[in-house]
């Protein structure tokens, strides 16, 4: 998997551009994700810890994946427990990410992602160093 792919995915994601995010995550997919999860991984996880403070309450999750739902027309259909289980998965209950399938980690973390991309307001250099960042944690794993 070409990693630059991906980080053209996060960078697609924090500008609200929908359809080259689209087109990435269809181009990615095609590849079966190699790597994938890992770099989504990772640059979900910092969002999530530049988001929400350490010691969040499953309450102040579950009201974040809330609002956020409802800002959608088919927010209903988004995974509300999976996206809070993995928002705390990354915040250090890991155990909570055991038992959801690989295609609605990805789906759920793209989305999240996104999310708290568009809440950040990275600038265009804050952006690249977001982005770096998540490439070197990636390379440990991959």
């Amino acid at each position: 998997m070409d990693v630059s792919a991906l980080s053209d995915l996060i960078r697609a994601l924090a500008r609200a551009d929908w359809d080259a995010a689209d087109t990435l995550v269809g181009e990615i997919g095609a590849s079966g994700w190699v790597g994938g999860l890992q770099v989504v991984g990772a640059a979900f996880a910092l969002a999530v810890h530049r988001r929400f403070a350490p010691d969040a309450t499953p309450t102040e999750v579950a009201g974040w994946v809330a609002a956020t739902r409802a800002q959608y027309e088919d927010g209903g259909t988004l995974p509300a427990l999976e996206m809070e289980g993995l928002i705390r998965a990354a915040l250090g209950e890991e155990e909570l990410a055991d038992n959801i399938p690989a295609e609605t980690v990805i789906a759920a973390e793209v989305f999240v992602l996104g999310q708290l991309l568009l809440e950040a307001k990275l600038s265009p250099s804050e952006l690249d160093e977001f982005v770096n960042e998540a490439e070197e944690i990636a390379a440990e794993y991959l």
